[in-house]
Order: C-alpha cells, then structure tokens, then sequence
C-alpha cells in the first residue's frame, strides 16, 4: 500500500527521547537487565572515573540500550506515537517543549497535542515512510569521537546479553558491520583489534575474547560461517556482499556451473514475490553464509552513504544495486530460514542529508559541542587570496609556518604531519611533489619524509601502503603527506597536526572532510592544529558547515563566545514586493579594426595580485587575527613571445599570426605587453586577454523584464529561526523603546546587527520623518528571504548571492534600499559588483540604492 505523502518536518525528536532518559533514568534502569546495569555503570564517566568512553560515547551507548530493552527494540514510529499519546513506557512522562535556545524546557507549547496534531502526524508519517522490517536507528556523532570504538562497545554488549537469554529475540546473535568504502574498512580493523576490557566489565572479558572475527578486506576471500553460528562479528565493505543485477544473459555452460542460489533465486518467487525474468539478483557466497546464522544485527560505519544525497530513492525496492536493497533482501531470507534481523543501526557525523534531518537519528552530538568540550583540537585556518595559481608559493609559506611551530616536536611518541591534498593525480606529481621536495631542499629537510598516497600503484606501492597505514606510529618517521581523495572517512590519522588545500576539489564537501582530519585528539591537553586554505576553499568549507552541521561560522565560536542564541519569529502580515525582474543575451559581433589597440597598462589595479595572509581559528573564522602581504613568496612563470601568442590563441580561439599582428600594432607594442604579464603573470587572464576580446568583439546586449513577487520573510518551518547576536546589537519587540515602532518596522521580532553603524542607522531612519516603513533585512542572508539580488563575483567568476541590509518605504510611495559597509571596503572589488547589479534591479523597479559609510551612518531624503 502506498504511504501517504507529507511535507518534510525537522523535528528533533532525539532531544526529547535524551530529555526522558534524564528525567526518568532512576525508572528506566529499574527495567534493565542486571549486566545491562553492570555494563553502564563500567562505562559511565560519571560513575566510573577509569572509564575508557567519554560522554558523548556513553550517552549514545545508554541510548541504545533504552531503546534495547526498555522500548523493546520497537520500530522508531511505534515509540514515537506511544511517545506523543503518553503510552505505555511513556506513561508518565513529562510534558516537554523547546526554549528559545533549542533547550528542552517544562513548557510545551510549539508541540503541543492539542493543539497540534497534525504537526504530531506529519512528523509520524515521515517517520513511517521510511520504516523498514527491521528497527532502523541512527547515532550521529561528529568525526573524531569514537564511532568505531562505540560500534564494538554495543556489540559486545549485544553479545552478553544474548548469551544469558539466548531465546530473546531482541538480542543479536551475530554482528555484520559495514563500511562505504575500502578507506573506512581499514579503520574498522579497531574492532578487531582494540582492547575489549576497556569497555567490558574484567568478569566478561574472557567470554567476548572468544568472539569470531571475519575481515572481508580481500574480494576472492570466503566467508565461512556454521550453520546456526552464534557470536560472529563479519567486517566488510559494501561491495564484498551486496546484491547486484545479472547484466548479461549466462550461456548453457554458465547456467549449469553457476551458484545453486541464482536458480532458487529464479524460482523463489514465494520469497521475493518478483516475477522470474524481471529482477534476476546475483548473489554471492558471502552472502550465502549469512544466510544461515541466526539473529543478526547490522552496524553500518559513515551512514550517510547508505541514504545519500536522495533520501527517498535509497529506500526504492527496485534499486537493487543499494546497499538498503542488500540489507532488506537479507532480511528476507533470514526471516524465510526462521530466524531475522534484530536491527539495523547506523552510525554518522552529520544527521543531515542536505537539507533535511534523518528520520530516524536517535542522537546526535554535533562539531561545536566536541570542540568546546575539547575533545577535538582546535584548529588555526589561514586563508590565502590570489593563491591558486602559486603552488610553490603555498607549499613554501605552509612548510615553514608547520616547521617553525612542531621542528622536534613529538606527541605521544609520534612525529606531527601535515597533509597536502591535490585534485588529481597529474597536479600532485607535476605541481605538488616537485614543490614540497623544493621547500624541504631548502629547509634542510630529508624528503624520505614525504608520503606519497594516490590510489595507483605505479606510483604509491606495497611499502608507501604500509606507510600510510603505519602513519599514527611512533616508529614513522614521514611528515609530508601528499594525497589524491583521501580526506574522505576512515583516515584516522591522531598526529596529523596540519593540512593544505590551494585548488578547489570537484566534490565541496571534500574541504570540509579534508579539514576535520587532523581534528582528532592527541594527548590530555587539546592541542592546536594548522589548516591552509584559498579563499575559494574557506567560502566552501563555510557552505559545508552549514550544510552538515547546521552551523554559521559564528556558531563555532568557543567558550568565550560573547553572542546570544536569539529566537526570530515572523511577525504578520507578510510584507511581499511585486518587482521586475531584469534578463539578458548577449551576441558577439566582429569588430572592424581601424586602430591599435591601448591596454591602458596605467588603470590596473596591482593590489589585487599581492598575496595577503590572514591568521584565523575554525572556532571563529568570521575574525581575523592578524594580516599581512607576503607577495615576495610568489613564483613567476616567464614567457617568451611565443608562449605568450600562443596562450592568447588558445583562449580566444583566433589564429596566432592575428594575436602577433594585434599586439605588436597595439599602443604598447609587444615587448611592453610581454614585460607586464611576466611582471605580473595574472594580468594576462584578467587584463590582457578581456581587453583583446573586447577589442576584437562587439556585444550585443538584448534585454527582457518578468515581474516576480518577493517575500521579505519566508515562513520558518519550525516557527523561528535561531540566530547570534551580541546582546548590546539586539532590537528587539520586547523592548519598551522599539514598541512604539511596531507599525513602522519589525516584520521579525528580533533584529540581529551584525555593527554598531547598522543599528544606529536602523534608530535614524525609525525616528527620520519622511519614512513611512524600514526593515531589516540584511540578517536573512541564508536563503530566508526572497529579497536577493543575484551578482557575477568578478574576482571568483561565479554566480552569487547577495542580501542588502535595509529596504526603506518612503512616504511618497519610493523605495530606497541600503548598505552599510566600513569606509575602507567601499572600493573593494566585490563589493562594487554587487552595487552594479543593485543598481540595475534598483533602476527596474523605479527605486534608489546606496551604500552607506559605516563612519557615518546617516542618509537625507
């Protein structure tokens, strides 16, 4: 039967199963089981000052065993609506809601039943739409605190517990745990390996000792389990087991050698309920051998692959190259040989897929938490600008500063690294590796220092494998690590200490993945760590935060954070614009050329091609702890004339003897030409080869206008949106000195300025008597407000977004929007791209636009 459709819903039911836990856990662990109760106490931080968890660990653990044994392994939809109607464990629960802070209080009022069942059932129904036939939950812990070590720590206890009641079907037998990819396979070796009595009770210790282990880490390697087999843990990536579509028709011989499994799988309609020839699925003998355990229990590592970036079709019956399909399918046949799969528990770093919240996270403990409560390293980024095209330039100043702050350094033994990554394959050999063994020459460096991972074995070995691999070891000795794609899960490199990215990677979400890697924790103290990035790749890693972790830059401010958390609630009516929305083609006519061309070599602005570093802290990158121009690093590349002929060619697409007979006729003639694009080699992408092609081209500009309507606000689906403010940069509604404006401003209750000048503006034009309306709107800068205005970047060359800071409403019926900006970025490049497209939509629609001086925030009419 087709599930019924509802509009998606972040609500955040974790918190409220964290709040129950809390409030009722004296209750709760009346319900548990005697070595539940042991094995909680062993590993509680609180209780047991030696335990190996820490606290995020702990909390995730004690989650799933309440959702074990006190919620019976029940589907996350049954506990939810027994949550909501107050049923059976929930009988006597609390009535909750959310604070202003996201905080659970006593008060519920946002969620109340009540008032709100349809909210209550839209949330249910999302939930259910994506039930599977076994209980599906996911913990999601940021990357560094211990998903590996927490997946082991349940899956003994699962064991223990099966082995005293052997007959409950709500304890796992045997374990398969999953990985994405070969990178995070490696990492789950811990389980393996890692020391059981650190989280198992000494009384328990021998029996989990005796635990079987199977690591699929080679795809000719069999699985070998006894028929009705109990305390197995198989470790294996996705592709070692999943099921996957014939694709080509078997001949007789084929056929009559192949698996006795495709045959019953042909023949298995009563188990599938597929028609013969439609869904072929091939299996394999690993798969086989699940097939006859009993009681199984899935853990998948890095989960947000198994969903992926489209929720709904991961769960689609019909993909049965998914790793779900492969999952459901062995739930089928377990379930046909009498036996099931207890649960399926996904462990992530980030509870969301895009946009929305996973259905069905059970906890969560986020990137800010982790480094606030130390249990991360902080990390200093500095940011580059004009950089990607100076390779030797960044290696150079990013070894040094690394060199100069851990030369003779050890931490736990082991030597710090750093780790730079490259797009490809060819860049890193012809561009990075040349680069990094120049610097380390001229540092004095031994270069077998260098580590070179890519994924291809003509060029990174057996040996540089085991390097790699060995690299949190005291007896390594590389420092430079050089890398293609391996920023992604799995690497858990504690001594990585610093990393490096000038290019921008084809996948964004690689900068932030490539960033957190040296994040993890090394010694009791929380040691600091280096991350260089382009300017380009600190724009990424912003996007990436917010993506991921829900979080601004200003989020990830540490202790010391001096901002409040700040509801913003719509305030009606809606205020909605009808504006005329201006579009453009272009053509490109030949020109005719009567004269030399000027290339006006006098009007270049030279500071752009300075290289500028700035100093900042991932805790706080809005801020810059210091500046300063350190262009004597970069690296000029000399062309000759026919290089510099050619490469105009290449990019205008017109004969060379052309771009010869243009540049040795021009005002500067040829040689002038050549001096200034080797004195400055990026003038011959922004300045000579723009001025050729308008020299050589006409454009004509054709233009047509669509009205659209714009709403200033859009309605937040949690009925507020959370944003930091200083309290001293706070107007708010509550204010006895606002509520006189009520009706001439404030169509959000809380205004958050980011500047004093913003606000003392905000205060002029409320007391100027010739406005009649004035809004903020330069705190929705996060696609909350349909009042954007779309602009080229005319340094990044991209499509971007900007949100001006105030829209006025005069009385006379005229509309005037403003900017406040420091005095000294009036100039500033990007900030006059946007005031060109301001204008333009200014102009359409009959309004004025102006940028306000932040030394002087004041306007006449």
């Amino acid at each position: 039967m087709a599930k019924k459709k509802s509009s998606h819903i972040d609500f955040p039911f974790y918190r409220y199963l964290n709040l129950f836990i809390s409030q009722e856990r004296k209750r709760i662990y009346k319900e548990f089981k005697g070595i539940t109760k042991k094995y909680l106490i062993f590993n509680n931080p609180e209780e047991n000052v030696e335990a190996y968890l820490r606290k995020p660990q702990f909390e995730a653990l004690e989650m799933y065993v309440f959702l074990k044994e006190f919620c019976e392994n029940k589907h996350l939809n049954e506990i939810f609506i027994e949550w909501v109607y107050k049923k059976n464990e929930f009988k006597d629960r609390e009535t909750t809601g959310l604070s202003s802070k996201g905080q659970i209080d006593l008060f519920e009022n946002e969620f109340n039943f009540d008032e709100n069942k349809d909210l209550y059932q839209a949330v249910f129904n999302q939930i259910e739409e994506f039930k599977q036939e076994y209980p599906n939950y996911i913990f999601s812990l940021t990357m560094g605190l211990g998903k590996t070590v927490l997946m082991a720590t349940s899956i003994f206890y699962e064991f223990l517990l099966a082995n005293k009641f052997p007959k409950d079907p709500k304890y796992c037998h045997n374990a398969l745990v999953f990985a994405p990819d070969k990178t995070v396979l490696q990492s789950l070796k811990e389980i393996q390996t890692f020391d059981k009595s650190k989280v198992v009770p000494p009384e328990y210790v021998n029996f989990i000792e005796n635990i079987k282990f199977h690591f699929l880490d080679d795809t000719g390697l069999t699985l070998n389990l006894l028929e009705g087999s109990r305390f197995n843990i198989i470790i294996s990536n996705t592709q070692k087991i999943i099921l996957r579509r014939q694709q080509n028709e078997q001949t007789q011989i084929q056929q009559l050698f192949s698996d006795r499994t495709h045959a019953f799988l042909k023949m298995g309609k009563d188990l599938y309920g597929e028609e013969l020839n439609e869904h072929n699925l091939l299996t394999n003998q690993r798969f086989e051998s699940l097939r006859r355990i009993s009681q199984l229990g899935i853990y998948v590592d890095e989960a947000h692959h198994v969903f992926g970036s489209t929720l709904k079709k991961d769960f689609d019956p019909n993909k049965a190259t998914s790793l779900r399909n492969t999952i459901n399918k062995l739930a089928e046949s377990l379930n046909y040989a009498g036996t099931h799969i207890v649960g399926c528990y996904n462990y992530t770093g980030t509870p969301y897929v895009g946009k929305r919240l996973l259905p069905e996270v059970v906890y969560y403990y986020g990137l800010k938490d982790a480094i606030d409560n130390k249990y991360l390293k902080k990390v200093k980024v500095e940011e580059f600008e004009n950089i990607r095209s100076q390779t030797q330039a960044f290696v150079r100043y990013s070894i040094t500063k690394f060199w100069d702050a851990y030369d003779g350094k050890r931490f736990e033994g082991m030597l710090p690294k750093i780790a730079f990554f490259a797009s490809s394959i060819d860049e890193l050999q012809n561009e990075l590796r040349p680069a990094v063994e120049q610097v380390l020459i001229e540092l004095n460096i031994p270069i077998s220092k260098i580590l070179v991972n890519v994924g291809d074995a003509t060029i990174t070995n057996n040996d540089d494998l085991r390097e790699f691999i060995n690299l949190d070891t005291i007896s390594s000795e590389k420092q430079f690590v050089l890398l293609v794609n391996k920023g992604k899960e799995g690497w858990n490199c504690r001594s990585l200490f610093g990393v490096g990215m000038h290019r921008c990677p084809k996948s964004k979400i690689f900068v932030l993945q490539a960033t957190m890697r040296c994040l993890r924790k090394i010694t009791e103290y929380q040691e600091t760590a280096m991350v260089f990035l382009s300017k380009e790749n600190v724009d990424i890693l912003n996007a990436e935060l917010e993506e991921n972790f829900r979080l601004t830059i200003d989020d990830l401010k540490g202790e010391n954070d001096d901002k409040e958390l700040v509801e913003v609630r719509f305030v009606p009516p809606p205020v909605e614009l009808k504006l005329k929305q201006v579009k453009k083609l272009y053509k490109l006519k030949e020109r005719k050329l009567n004269e030399g061309i000027d290339f006006e070599f006098e009007k270049v602005d030279i500071e752009r091609y300075r290289i500028i570093q700035t100093e900042r802290s991932i805790t706080d990158l809005s801020k810059k702890r210091y500046s300063k121009d350190i262009t004597y690093i970069k690296e000029k590349f000399k062309y000759s004339t026919l290089l510099l002929i050619g490469e105009i060619s290449r990019y205008l697409n017109l004969k060379p003897t052309l771009i010869k007979q243009i540049l040795q006729e021009s005002i500067q003639r040829l040689d002038e030409v050549l001096k200034w694009v080797n004195d400055y080699n990026e003038l011959l992408y922004d300045w000579v080869i723009p001025k050729l092609f308008n020299y050589y081209w006409d454009i004509q500009e054709f233009t047509s206008t669509d009205e659209i309507k714009v709403e200033l606000v859009k309605a937040p689906k949690e009925g507020f949106y959370q944003m930091k403010v200083k309290p001293e940069l706070l107007a708010s509604l509550e204010d006895n000195k606002y509520k006189p404006f009520k009706n001439k401003s404030f169509h959000l209750d809380n205004y958050c300025f980011d500047s004093v000048p913003e606000k003392t503006l905000f205060q002029t034009l409320l007391n100027e008597n010739k406005v009649d309306k004035v809004w903020f709107t330069g705190m929705l800068a996060n696609g909350q407000s349909d009042f954007v205005i779309h602009y080229i970047d005319n340094v990044s060359h991209t499509l971007r977004s900007y949100y001006p800071d105030f829209l006025v409403l005069l009385k006379d019926g005229s509309y005037v929007i403003l900017e406040v900006k420091a005095d000294y970025m009036i100039d500033d490049e990007v900030v006059k791209a946007k005031s060109e497209y301001a204008k333009q939509l200014a102009d359409a629609n009959k309004m004025r636009y102006e940028i306000i001086q932040s030394s002087n925030p004041t306007i006449k009419f």
